[in-house]
C-alpha cells in the first residue's frame, strides 16, 4: 500500500513511533550495548560482549520486560546499577542514528508534498520517547512534525490526547487517519471515531 492508496482526502495523518516509524529494537539494543560497556568499565565483570549477547537473546525471545532483573540474576552484579540502566533508557546519547523504515520515510515525504499535516502521538515514557525522536534521522522532515506524548495527557487507548490535538488544530475525527500497531492503537482510534490503518499494511516489520 502506498500513499496514493490511502484516503488522500484526509487533512492529517497520525503516527505512533515505536515499530511504526522505526524498529524500536534499534534503540533498545543500543541501550544494552551502552549499559554493558558501562558495567564492564565499573566492575570489569561481566564482559560487555557477553552481557550484550545475553540481553539480546532475552529481548528477542521475551521482549524488554524485566530485562535488567534477568541479567542481574544471571551475572549477579549489584542491583544499584538499575538506576543507571533506567537513566540510559531515557537519556542515552546513542552511538548510531536511528533510521526510519524506508516505506514510512517515503510515506511521510509524500504527505508533506501533498501539504497534509503529520502528527506523532506516542505512548510510553515521554522522556524516553523524546530521546528516540532526537536520535532519528528525519531527512529534513522535522519542521513538518507535531509531536504529542499521550502519557502527558491521558494514556492510550483513552482518546484524550486526540481530542486535545483536534481542538488545537481545528480538526474533526473525519479529518484524521491513524497509522499504528496492535490492539492498543486500534482501540485508541476507535475511541476517537478516527479511521485506522495497521502499519503492517504499509511495511514489513520483520
Amino acid at each position: 500500500m502506498q500513499y496514493a492508496d490511502l484516503n488522500t482526502n484526509k487533512k492529517a495523518f497520525v503516527f505512533e513511533l515505536d515499530d511504526v516509524l522505526f524498529p524500536v529494537k534499534d534503540y533498545d539494543l543500543q541501550i544494552y550495548y551502552l549499559f554493558a560497556n558501562f558495567l564492564e568499565y565499573q566492575e570489569t565483570f561481566p564482559p560487555a560482549a557477553d552481557l550484550v549477547q545475553f540481553m539480546k537473546k532475552v529481548y528477542e525471545h521475551h521482549g524488554p520486560e524485566h530485562i535488567f532483573d534477568k541479567a542481574q540474576q544471571v551475572y549477579a552484579f549489584d542491583k544499584k546499577y538499575k538506576e543507571n540502566f533506567e537513566r540510559l533508557n531515557c537519556q542515552a546519547k546513542l552511538p548510531l542514528k536511528l533510521l526510519l523504515y524506508k516505506n514510512m520515510l517515503n510515506l511521510l515525504q509524500e504527505i508533506v508534498v501533498d501539504r497534509k499535516q503529520i502528527f506523532i502521538v506516542t505512548a510510553g515514557n515521554p522522556e524516553q520517547q523524546l530521546n528516540k525522536i532526537k536520535h532519528l534521522e528525519w531527512h529534513g522532515l522535522e519542521p513538518f512534525l507535531k509531536v504529542y506524548f499521550a502519557d502527558e495527557i491521558r494514556p492510550k487507548p483513552d482518546a484524550g490526547v486526540l481530542q486535545f490535538l483536534m481542538a488545537q488544530s481545528k480538526l474533526k475525527p473525519v479529518d484524521l487517519m491513524i497509522i499504528g500497531s496492535g490492539d492498543l492503537d486500534f482501540e485508541f482510534a476507535k475511541n476517537a471515531s478516527v479511521d485506522f490503518i495497521p502499519v503492517t499494511d504499509l511495511i514489513n516489520n520483520k
